[in-house]
């Protein structure tokens, strides 16, 4: 059988997207008709702007809250997990808090070429897509050397099996001879010149397929024709660099489904609204002067007159024509600040949060966090995991293979995203620990409480209690007898100093100079002391 090609492959995974693809750009027109534009449209289409700007405020400003969230500014939203039996390995080398360093290294260096190479733009206009559409594609065509991009729904198709996992994707991108790759342009016709007109186009195919064994093939086209050495293979567990993101999932569909979709009612219908009122407005305030034919006034005399001028005529002859519709105004004015008041609520509008400082703390993270889960029923988890979590692993080996962070097994070193009610980034550790901190000092200061419990025991309880790894924080028996006996020593020593610097010159001169530099850590075994003045030995001091 022929192998078909990747265009003959694109036109049929368009028929199936093509609902979707409607769906989407009747989303686009009540909110950003940009987003979206109907087929054939150009750099030089003046897009209709909708009569109301709820829509296109709505999208943008949910669009920042998630952004926001999924990528905090003063923290990184992942951190690096260590597996239990390769760190007690390295703990016998370093302790735990330089282990915890040197993977905070790591995720700022992250974070660092997140915030260098434009991800977060291209981040915010993918969100975008995802609240109008519910679909958008982020990849990395380079994963080393180039930048993070990202493709509407009319880009391209998708085919996913039963679970929903993705098996096969198809990128067509319109093209001018002068953006091909090298090794492409002798596959495209040319003029007799042999040079390539440069006003026509070309439609360039990338193809990304699953085998039965879990790798994937990716290859490109053009013209019909496979581009010689764009063939390329990602073994199984390899990070794919392109995601095809969706907002909503809808069990056995290949596209998922957009927050506008949603809410399409009440956007159509604020839209008709906003649009009634606007153009009875404009005729409302159209006022024309009726002057009666058979009476005295001459309408001639009427229109010329100036304001305060006196002219012959009846008054009883002029009337004044005016639209009465104040009241089917007033209605579609309380319907409109009903809708306006609903889809306020759906966009996250009317956020509690009030911010009355520069930098967003953490605490507006978690609550952004709490109220995107709460809101729109875990899509903020979704796409922590299908977005960012393959995300930090491609910029992970980017940076490894570079050179600019060492190699990570990824069966002992793994990202973990830190999402939800819990809070983001760090600050969920370092908020428990102070909380820990904090118990057992009010612990200590209850009256009566240590001479009645065992401290220790409770110390324990509690860290257990907050999900605290007590492993490294508690002293063992071993170094609390260590530290006794080092104290002991301590003080034995400082005594014996004491002692020395009130003794006489004689004294000090047999047991030597060291004694008093306080170069000698330890104390003589035996001094010999005289009969006068009478000292005990070290040994028999106090302690």
């Amino acid at each position: 059988m022929e192998k078909k090609s990747l265009r003959a492959r694109y036109e049929k995974g368009a028929t199936a997207r093509n609902p979707f693809l409607e769906r989407a750009r009747k989303c686009s027109e009540l909110t950003i008709p940009t987003l979206y534009p109907q087929e054939g449209a150009t750099s030089a289409t003046n897009f209709k702007t909708p009569y109301q700007s709820l829509g296109a405020r709505g999208v943008n400003h949910l669009a920042a809250k998630l952004l926001l969230t999924l990528m905090p500014p003063n923290a990184p939203f992942f951190k690096l997990i260590m597996d239990d039996t390769v760190k007690a390995e390295l703990a016998r080398e370093a302790s735990k808090g330089q282990i915890d360093e040197a993977m905070s290294r790591a995720e700022r260096a992250v974070m660092r070429e997140i915030e260098t190479s434009a991800i977060r733009i291209q981040t915010f206009e993918a969100i975008k897509h995802l609240i109008v559409s519910g679909n958008a594609l982020v990849c990395w065509p380079d994963p080393i050397y180039g930048k993070m991009r990202v493709y509407p729904l009319d880009r391209y198709v998708c085919y996913r099996d039963f679970e929903g996992n993705l098996t096969e994707l198809i990128i067509r991108e319109t093209v001018s001879p002068m953006m091909l790759p090298e090794r492409a342009k002798g596959l495209v016709d040319s003029n007799q010149s042999g040079e390539h007109d440069p006003d026509k186009e070309f439609d360039l195919f990338t193809c990304v397929m699953k085998d039965n064994k879990g790798a994937w093939h990716v290859h490109q086209e053009v013209e019909d024709k496979v581009i010689p050495g764009s063939q390329g293979l990602y073994p199984d567990g390899k990070t794919l660099p392109w995601l095809p993101l969706k907002f909503e999932s809808v069990d056995g569909e290949d596209y998922g489904r957009g927050h506008c979709e949603a809410y399409y009612g009440d956007l159509k219908s604020l839209e008709t609204l906003t649009k009634a009122i606007v153009e009875g407005s404009a005729a409302a305030a159209k006022v024309l002067f009726l002057v009666n034919p058979n009476g005295f006034t001459n309408e001639m005399d009427l229109a010329e007159t100036p304001n305060g001028g006196i002219i012959a005529g009846s008054s009883n002859d002029v009337t004044v024509l005016q639209m009465e519709k104040f009241n089917d105004f007033r209605i579609a004015e309380q319907t409109i600040g009903k809708l306006s008041e609903r889809l306020s609520y759906s966009f996250l509008l009317n956020s509690a949060i009030r911010r009355d400082a520069e930098r967003v703390t953490a605490e507006e993270i978690r609550f952004m966090a709490q109220e995107l889960e709460s809101s729109l029923g875990g899509v903020f988890s979704l796409l922590s995991t299908s977005f960012q979590l393959p995300m930090v692993k491609i910029i992970l080996e980017k940076l490894e293979t570079k050179g600019e962070l060492p190699a990570m097994p990824e069966e002992s070193v793994r990202p973990q995203i830190v999402t939800g009610l819990e809070g983001l980034g760090r600050s969920d550790d370092l908020n428990r620990l102070t909380e820990f901190l904090n118990d057992i000092q009010m612990l200590g200061q209850a009256q009566g409480v240590q001479a009645e419990m065992n401290m220790g025991e409770i110390i324990k309880r509690v860290g257990a209690a907050r999900g605290i790894e007590m492993n490294g924080l508690i002293k063992t028996d071993e170094q609390k007898q260590q530290e006794a006996q080092q104290a002991e020593q301590r003080m034995k020593q400082e005594r014996f100093h004491e002692l020395l610097k009130s003794a006489s010159p004689e004294i000090i001169k047999q047991f030597g100079p060291d004694m008093m530099g306080g170069g000698g850590e330890q104390m003589p075994a035996q001094p010999q002391m005289p009969a006068q003045p009478q000292m005990p030995a070290p040994e028999q001091l106090p302690s």
